[in-house]
Formats: structure tokens, C-alpha cells, sequence
């Protein structure tokens, strides 16, 4: 093995090593045979393309690999609910409200924002503090029987132990997050720094430099301290659906 490919392994910029060339490096490092299987089965997967692959024209850059990789997730959503919790139907009226996407269209970035539910339904998922503005779940999206399966959807999601939803109330007034939606991720190796997500009609943004996380996180705690309580949101959840099936 030549120095220059070497060199390319350590410094993460080759996307694939050989078989060979991995055991070579492995009895170097002395590696036991336990980790050994999982570099294996790792340096395999590492030229798999991931399901976001297919939809990498309908979802924005990069977010469903940090979302794939994070421990934890918070978001303040003020216009709509959460995209890890939304269902089929809303998702569908969401896309559809941009009124220029064809059938086909729509439907593939339904099936992207569904797949990527997929994340909160591993064995050990990221854990997903969800801070919602009352006026997305006022919001009658799509139709009345839509919104009601919306809100029972996510009856059911907060009673997950990785889930927290938030009802950030009319009454709270002026807030910390009025200036927009945006997402937090947090990631278990401490050499990761967190990542704020921002999300406009034109482009994505990631936030990874040390102070700008610091003011979305120091952001959603303080409009968090603002909304009610899980317990106390969720009974805001079911009076809103009673309301719709009146």
C-alpha cells in the first residue's frame, strides 16, 4: 500500500477501503477481532448509497445524514407541524400548497419526508424535543378530517419516551423564535459539534460554528421556558381534535 493511499484513508478521503488493504491496517493497529467484524461490515456499508440517495432532488442537502447520525433533535416550528411528524395526508397538502409541483413530484417528496420518520422508529432513535407554535396546530391544513388525523398522530407520537412536544400558546406573546423556524442536532461524539439547520424557499443553511449554536440553543430554551408543559400540550392536542369532530 502506497503512502499517498495511506494517506488518503487517514485524512477520510477515500470512500471505500479494500478488504485487504483493511486487514493490513487492522493487524498494524493490533485491532481485536470483536472490532475487526465491525470495520468489516462499516467499510461495506461505506459504498451503499443511503434510501435519502434516491430523493437527493426533493429534500435538502446533507439533513437526512445529520439526522441519521444525531442523539438528539429539537426544532420550533411556527407555521406548520414538524416534518418527522407529520403524516401521509398533511405532508401531501404541505407539498401541494406550493401549487406548481406535478402529482409525481409531490408524491416523491411525501415518500422522502415519510422515510425519514424512519429515524424515530430505531431501536435506540434520537431523541426529538418538538416545540410547536399554537397557530400550526390551529391551522387547518389540507381539510378537517386531514388535520384530525394530524393531531391523533401526534397524540400518539408524544407518548413515545424519545418524544417531547411543546405548545408554544397565543398567550406567550412576542418569544425568543419569532424571527422563524429552525432545527437543532446534536450528535453523541463529543467531536461533533451540534448543528443549527435553517430552511427558505431557496437554500438550506447549516450553523456549526461554536457561537451560533450557542444562539439557537440559548433561543429554544428561552421560548421553551414560554410553552407548556408536555402533559399540559397534549390536552391542548385533544381539545383541538374534539373541536374537529364536532
Amino acid at each position: 500500500m502506497g503512502k499517498s493511499n495511506l494517506s488518503k484513508i487517514e485524512q477520510a478521503e477515500s470512500r471505500t477501503v479494500p478488504a485487504l488493504t483493511l486487514n493490513k491496517l487492522l493487524d498494524l493497529y493490533q485491532v481485536e477481532d470483536a472490532t475487526r467484524t465491525t470495520l468489516h461490515e462499516l467499510s461495506k456499508l461505506a459504498g451503499k448509497k443511503g434510501w435519502w440517495a434516491h430523493y437527493k432532488n426533493l429534500m435538502p442537502q446533507m439533513l437526512a445524514d445529520f439526522e441519521a447520525e444525531a442523539c438528539a433533535l429539537r426544532t420550533y416550528q411556527a407555521q406548520v407541524i414538524p416534518g418527522l411528524l407529520q403524516t401521509h395526508q398533511y405532508a401531501d397538502a404541505i407539498f401541494r400548497a406550493n401549487e406548481v409541483r406535478d402529482d409525481d413530484e409531490v408524491a416523491q417528496r411525501v415518500a422522502a419526508r415519510i422515510t425519514r420518520q424512519g429515524v424515530l422508529h430505531r431501536v435506540e432513535p434520537p431523541k426529538l424535543m418538538a416545540l410547536i407554535d399554537e397557530a400550526a396546530l390551529r391551522r387547518v391544513v389540507g381539510s378537517p378530517q386531514v388535520m384530525g388525523e394530524q393531531l391523533r398522530h401526534l397524540t400518539h407520537m408524544a407518548s413515545r419516551h424519545n418524544i417531547s412536544i411543546y405548545v408554544l400558546p397565543f398567550t406567550a406573546g412576542a418569544h425568543p423564535s419569532t424571527e422563524g423556524s429552525y432545527v437543532i442536532m446534536d450528535f453523541m461524539d463529543p467531536r461533533d459539534a451540534s448543528i443549527a439547520y435553517l430552511e427558505t424557499p431557496v437554500t438550506s443553511m447549516y450553523l456549526e460554528e461554536e457561537h451560533e449554536v450557542r444562539l439557537f440553543t440559548d433561543m429554544f430554551g428561552s421560548t421553551q421556558s414560554c410553552a407548556m408543559t408536555p402533559a399540559q400540550s397534549l390536552n391542548v392536542i385533544n381539545r383541538l381534535l374534539q373541536d374537529l369532530e364536532e
